[in-house]
């Protein structure tokens, strides 16, 4: 069976391309239209491997022309791209690693080459320590400590995937398992299971009968690069993406313990342990042990009732008080994807989306869903090409009109409109007025101080036509740190103006983040999971923002669009 390709590889050959392009000083055009192809690509929910083998036209997608779509043919089909084969030919083998140390971009990794003949990590740590680097120009002695520090910083991390990217190889592995001749149950623990937002490996077990395969068949995976060790019950590889994989055939009887055991957290594990040894009682990944005799250990409800506790869902075990919520009798009673009736932040092509009101409409009705915010960008970010008041008033426009012919679904006029430095809104006041919903953003001046940003956002909230706030720390999971603003004083004045916040579902976002929500929960303010779809394959990643949610000890009646359209109206009112 040939290696399945994922979005995450071709992302990964894409962006890696323009990184040596950029390097070797190409066109800014034809760099920008790799990265932009990467980003596509990484944000789709959908595997553009499946696209091809159904005979989809990828250039359907956005900015993906026929030169591009030819290129992820050709990676889908053969696992690697010719382009990048050769580039890697002209450039010193190891000089992307350069780029992935913090603060270094393309443009100054060419000068670090050119000027210093600087190919690898080791040898950037000696140009720094030796101080060469600070007589470059654009460098300086700051510049230089900064890398130093950042170099050393890098070399002590942890390689990280963000939970979506995790998915797409944890999926296609646990299909590739369960085919296995034997094999009974599959799943995947660890942080993968409790929804963490980066996962940095997986854990796997299996069940299986005794002459089943499945240890072989692992190890031979397509996608195995290495193989770190391989026992009749256990074996750890490392697949060609980087992630490590550890797999665990376990016996039925312990099947629960074990499932316990290694989706963890370990501070979870930890307190439900001592737990266990006040009663006398020992708790391993085997079973539950009075003295030599096993008392439980075939499912993870009986682990936790020899503690005189129910079941805990897996998003909350991080030992942040579910084990006291258990023994009260308290644990939430978690919201579920189904709950969701509505997605209340979603983008078209009349702005920065990639499709239609029309086809919007109809893949949030294929989800179940029952109406949904159409919020294009306001005027201020141009780069979104978003709306002026004369462009918005066309759309609502439409949007009634539309709203005429549709059936199963009712599409709300929004907008997310930019929060100005002095927390004023983008768009005039008779122009929001007519709107359904206003969802704040904040796409600028990160850098402003703590009790600046923060009185920025509260005065856009008091806005008498602000509804709720999108992602609300701006953070890029990874690539942006959230803005420095007092999130519990943000979250009380929503309460008090009786606005909402937004979970912002995007896998590179997840923002809220858990213990946000949670203060969100305890202030009683309304969050609402939303998409921030720029596409019909965008609703997909609905589910990434529940898992937040769950984490977050989010319950149905804790989400605002899992109210009805008419619940949900009667709500927005409120805030207009």
């Amino acid at each position: 069976m040939a290696m399945p390709v994922h979005n995450a590889d071709i992302t990964v050959i894409f962006d890696a391309i323009a990184d040596l392009l950029e390097i070797q000083g190409a066109n800014p055009f034809r760099i920008r239209a790799y990265r932009n192809a990467a980003r596509i690509l990484g944000d789709l929910p959908q595997e553009a491997r499946v696209l091809l083998e159904r005979g989809d036209d990828l250039t359907r997608l956005p900015g993906i022309g026929s030169d591009l779509a030819a290129k992820v043919g050709e990676i889908v089909a053969t696992g690697h791209c010719s382009l990048l084969d050769r580039l890697r030919k002209e450039l010193p083998p190891a000089i992307t690693e350069l780029l992935k140390i913090p603060g270094l971009g393309p443009k100054r990794v060419k000068a670090l080459y050119h000027d210093l003949d600087v190919q690898t990590v080791e040898q950037l740590q000696r140009a720094a320590q030796d101080g060469l680097i600070r007589a470059l120009p654009g460098f300086g002695a700051k510049t230089e400590q900064n890398i130093l520090q950042a170099v050393q910083a890098h070399a002590s991390q942890s390689r990280r995937f963000k939970l979506a990217t995790a998915a797409q190889y944890a999926d296609a592995l646990r299909a590739f398992l369960q085919e296995i001749p034997g094999v009974q149950q599959v799943v995947v623990a660890g942080s993968f299971r409790r929804m963490r937002e980066t996962v940095g490996d997986l854990d796997i077990l299996v069940t299986a009968s005794p002459d089943s395969p499945v240890m072989k068949r692992f190890t031979r995976y397509d996608e195995v690069a290495e193989i770190f060790s391989s026992g009749e019950t256990r074996a750890s590889v490392l697949l060609k993406s980087g992630i490590q994989v550890d797999l665990r055939v376990v016996a039925k009887q312990s099947y629960g313990a074990a499932l316990h055991y290694f989706t963890g957290s370990k501070s979870h594990n930890i307190a439900i342990r001592r737990i266990a040894q006040q009663r006398g009682l020992k708790i391993n990944e085997y079973g539950v042990f009075r003295g030599a005799q096993r008392i439980a250990g075939d499912s993870e409800e009986s682990v936790y009732r020899t503690v005189d506790l129910p079941w805990i869902p897996p998003e909350l075990r991080e030992d942040r008080g579910e084990i006291e919520a258990a023994r009260a009798g308290r644990l939430p009673r978690l919201v579920e994807l189904s709950d969701l009736k509505g997605d209340l932040h979603a983008h078209t092509r009349a702005s920065d989306g990639h499709d239609s009101l029309r086809e919007m409409a109809h893949a949030a009705r294929a989800l179940g869903l029952e109406y949904l915010a159409i919020t294009e960008h306001s005027r201020r970010l141009t780069v979104a090409h978003g709306l002026d008041p004369q462009q918005l008033a066309k759309q609502c426009d439409a949007i009634d009109r539309l709203n005429t012919e549709l059936k199963g679904i009712t599409l709300l006029k929004g907008i997310e409109v930019d929060i100005l430095e002095d927390g004023s809104l983008d768009l005039p006041d008779a122009v929001l007025a007519r709107l359904d919903l206003v969802v704040g953003a904040v796409h600028s001046k990160f850098g402003l101080s703590r009790a600046s940003q923060t009185r920025r956002i509260m005065r856009a909230m008091d806005h008498p036509h602000f509804t709720l706030l999108a992602h609300p720390t701006g953070r890029l999971i990874e690539r942006r740190e959230p803005y420095d603003a007092d999130m519990l004083s943000i979250i009380r004045h929503a309460k008090q103006r009786g606005c909402f916040l937004e979970l912002n579902a995007h896998p590179e976002r997840l923002d809220l983040l858990d213990s946000q929500c949670q203060s969100a929960k305890e202030e009683g303010v309304l969050v609402s999971i939303a998409s921030d779809a720029h596409s019909t394959f965008d609703f997909a990643n609905l589910k990434y923002g529940v898992g937040q949610a769950r984490r977050g000890w989010l319950e149905k009646s804790d989400v605002l669009n899992t109210r009805t359209l008419d619940e949900l109206r009667k709500l927005l009112k409120r805030t207009m």
